[in-house]
């Protein structure tokens, strides 16, 4: 794996017409010495936080020795094709990940230097690439990461990622979470069951953990199980889908990108319902008192309404004592969108799972006067300032708490 950030040379635009990456001596570690132009299939992507999907193409990265007939010395470029759309739409300052898969083939994924992207992608690859003038470069993505005990374990935001830049993984533990797929089939059947019915399955399979304990450690045991567990039901479910796509030795492609596509809808839709019903669920077990998706003004659905929304409807009870809290397992730039919900609340809250977010980001978030909520396990990857502002599962439970005055009640599940 190799990061760098790009230079004003290295970009298609006034600056240059070279189409190169400069100081690519280190890339040999990457792919080699080449002895003749060595020409790599390569996935070509732009990533933006502005945008769902990356911008995707296939092309060809061509690493040679500029000076292959001299005598001494060596120069090598990476050459990329003039027509790569990811280059096209870069600016000097924004950052190049280059990746060398098992088969041979590379990804060159492009994203805008301040962006949240490019920090969850800098973070994911290990490459601390703001540390480096040239490329960084992390031959091995096993190995464990400076200052991590825990390695490459992950967990969900690196999944989403990865899911997001279509390379196939495994979550941690899959052969473990083999074993149930027995059980998964007695007790749901050949089909997937609602995000309500897998939640609480997800849970029982869980008791010793209890969320008094530490609701943040508890929400993250749930949703990382509950991961497992769907891509277990998934993998047996979808094969005899995917094999009644080849017929007489062809795939029907139609089928099959309509097939992809699905799945990849479904793992979407899926991963937000679950985080919502495990929340509700953790705050009932929590004894704290909420609702659920309620209708407010300008027929608007906030995620969650604390105490409640008989509370929030009744004008004599303080405003101050209300808090809204949205929820998002990624945000983007779709943070903004709760900013117009409940708008009896002027601070509002935003829970996700997206690690991590730029400072421009979260500075913006601040002006607007919205508080990032964040399981305490994913707060590290966020720069100290960032970290001392960032809420807590534990820090949301306590305030909704201190602000009820009434008994408890309970939210419905999906």
């Amino acid at each position: 794996m190799a990061a760098k950030v790009l230079s004003a040379v290295e970009t298609v635009g006034k600056y240059s017409n070279q189409h190169e990456l400069d100081g690519v001596q280190s890339l040999r570690e990457l792919f080699g010495t080449p002895e003749d132009k060595m020409r790599i299939p390569t996935r070509f992507l732009w990533m933006s936080d502005d945008a769902d999907e990356p911008v995707d193409e296939d092309g060809r990265l061509t690493f040679y020795d500029a000076r292959a007939n001299h005598p001494t010395r060596s120069e090598y470029r990476l050459y990329y094709p003039a027509s790569v759309n990811a280059m096209k739409m870069a600016q000097p300052g924004d950052v190049v990940f280059i990746a060398r898969q098992r088969t041979g083939d590379a990804l060159f994924i492009v994203a805008p230097g301040d962006s949240s992207i490019a920090a969850q992608l800098d973070w994911l690859f290990g490459t601390s690439v703001a540390e480096h003038r040239g490329f960084s470069i992390r031959a091995d993505l096993n190995e464990p990461r400076e200052g991590s005990a825990e390695g490459n374990n992950l967990g969900l935001p690196a999944l989403y990622l990865l899911d997001l830049l279509g390379i196939a993984v495994e979550p941690a533990k899959t052969s473990d979470a083999e074993n149930w797929l027995e059980k998964l089939l007695a007790k749901f059947g050949e089909r997937f069951p609602t995000s309500a019915e897998f939640g609480a399955f997800t849970r029982s399979t869980l008791p010793d953990l209890h969320p008094a304990d530490d609701p943040d450690a508890v929400l993250m045991a749930w949703l990382e199980q509950e991961e497992i567990l769907f891509r277990v039901l998934e993998r047996h479910l979808a094969t005899d889908t995917l094999d009644a796509l080849y017929v007489d030795g062809h795939v029907d492609v139609d089928r099959f990108i309509e097939v992809s596509l699905s799945m990849h809808n479904r793992r979407k839709s899926r991963a937000g319902k679950g985080l919502e019903n495990q929340l509700i669920a953790l705050f009932n077990a929590l004894d704290v008192r909420h609702s659920f998706n309620p209708v407010t003004e300008n027929r608007t659905r906030p995620d969650f309404i604390f105490p409640g929304i008989n509370e929030y409807v009744d004008g004599d009870f303080p405003a101050l004592n209300l808090t809204m809290l949205g929820v998002k397992t990624t945000c983007k730039d779709r943070w903004r969108q709760v900013l117009s919900e409940a708008q009896r609340i002027e601070d509002k809250h935003l829970l996700t799972l997206e690690t991590p977010i730029s400072p421009a980001q979260t500075d913006e978030m601040r002006e607007w006067r919205l508080q990032l909520v964040v399981p305490a396990a994913l707060h590290a990857p966020y720069n100290p300032a960032q970290q001392q502002w960032l809420m807590s599962i534990a820090d949301l439970v306590a305030m909704a708490r201190e602000r009820d005055c009434r008994g408890p009640a309970q939210a419905v599940l999906l």
